[in-house]
């Protein structure tokens, strides 16, 4: 996968004005960035630009201004947050196109970092529209994505730009398709996947997908309850798909067909009401009452799936196994992430994660930092599990 595109390896930037695609969409609090993940994530590809003297050109989105100018959706609050982050100044100018950006551009010394005002301000940047991408395209000699949590949308500056400039993959995007590809691409056998989460509807092609590609599959969080109902498990009140139960004999079917062992939840720790702190008991998952519900693993099932890490090479991991934002229904996906983590930092084991819920339990277990690698990108991440080609890395490929 990581040698069908070039990297800043394959190229000589000095002097050169380089548009970076970048992913400056950070949570905010009025003025002020409450998470700079994003931004450290990219500090790696804009600190190596400024440092062999290109004229580095952001280009970026910020949040659904849906085609017009709305000042209330301006790139240029992440101005001081990206300076500090960079540790060098940062020029803003007032538009991605036209005369403002050029003549900003024209400014520009070696060395130098411009942000360009949020792209989605044209409607030509959502639509892939060929004009707005070949104005970008006036504004630099180089195209450089660094921005994979986007390369899932076909639009002017993740993929149209691709085709009309030489490009090549940013330290982040290289990184992220380096782990991938390790991942699921051509993995040290045997796989395991672990998918959590609330629902299986949300995760049919998911599934689908890593049924033909991994070993063992487990089946955790809400979405395991529709697998034990197929099964005809009495789950109680618990949350359930119930219309979903042909779909999950028809997943069950496929995997054994495939040689991909399904691992679901032998316990559970079972709860009347869905509370902090709730009055809350342990027993196998054929013995949930009519009032209760399984909000995660019981100690049994923690063993069992620990056991299926210590025999494996390769994790992926997307979903968390219970309500972890809840105690005690944290103690399942702590566990397992933590016997993760210490296969991983004893060289046993390459775990790669991503998907906003498994970051933030990741993170609640304290074990983000060991994992090989954990994706910030939500969608484009998924969206690649599911075995689709995303527009902004075909893009790159493309031009290879």
């Amino acid at each position: 996968m990581t040698t069908a595109f070039k990297t800043l390896d394959d190229v000589d930037v000095a002097g050169k004005r380089v548009l970076v695609r970048v992913d400056l969409n950070v949570p905010m609090d009025g003025d002020r960035v409450t998470d700079d993940t994003r931004l450290r994530a990219i500090a790696p590809t804009l600190r190596e630009l400024a440092q062999k003297g290109a004229r580095t050109i952001l280009l970026a989105h910020f949040g659904r201004p849906k085609g017009k100018r709305d000042e209330s959706q301006s790139l240029k609050v992440v101005v001081p947050a990206l300076e500090k982050t960079l540790m060098q100044d940062v020029g803003f100018a007032d538009d991605c196109v036209g005369e403002t950006a050029a003549a900003a551009i024209a400014r520009m010394t070696p060395g130098d970092v411009l942000l360009l005002e949020n792209a989605r301000f044209h409607p030509g940047e959502e639509k892939n529209d060929p004009a707005f991408a070949a104005e970008l395209a006036r504004l630099g000699d180089l195209y450089v994505n660094d921005a994979f949590s986007a390369a899932h949308r076909a639009h002017a500056s993740t993929e149209g730009l691709a085709r009309l400039l030489p490009a090549y993959a940013g330290r982040s995007m290289q990184a992220e398709l380096d782990a991938l590809s390790k991942a699921l691409g051509n993995p040290e056998r045997p796989v395991v996947a672990v998918v959590g989460g609330a629902k299986v509807s949300t995760k049919l092609d998911l599934l689908g997908n890593l049924v033909g590609k991994v070993d063992h599959l487990v089946i955790a969080g809400g979405m395991a309850n529709t697998f034990l109902f197929a099964e005809g498990v009495d789950i109680g009140k618990s949350l359930c798909e119930k219309d979903l139960a042909d779909t999950a004999r028809e997943i069950v079917a496929k995997a054994r067909a495939a040689g991909c062992a399904i691992v679901l939840p032998s316990d559970g720790r079972l709860a009347k009401e869905f509370k902090a702190g709730a009055e809350n008991r342990v027993a196998p998952v054929g013995a949930v009452a009519a009032d209760e519900m399984i909000l995660d693993v019981g100690p049994d099932a923690i063993a069992k799936v620990s056991a299926v890490l210590e025999g494996a090479k390769t994790l992926v991991w997307n979903g968390p196994f219970g309500a972890f934002e809840i105690a005690p229904f944290d103690q399942g996906t702590v566990a397992i992430a933590r016997k993760a983590a210490e296969l991983t930092r004893a060289g046993k084991l390459l775990s790669v994660a991503g998907g906003g819920d498994t970051v933030a339990a990741l993170n609640h277990a304290g074990v983000a930092g060991d994992f090989t690698y954990v994706s910030t990108a939500g969608g484009a991440f998924l969206e690649w599990l599911e075995g689709k080609e995303l527009p902004g890395v075909a893009a790159l490929s493309a031009t290879s």
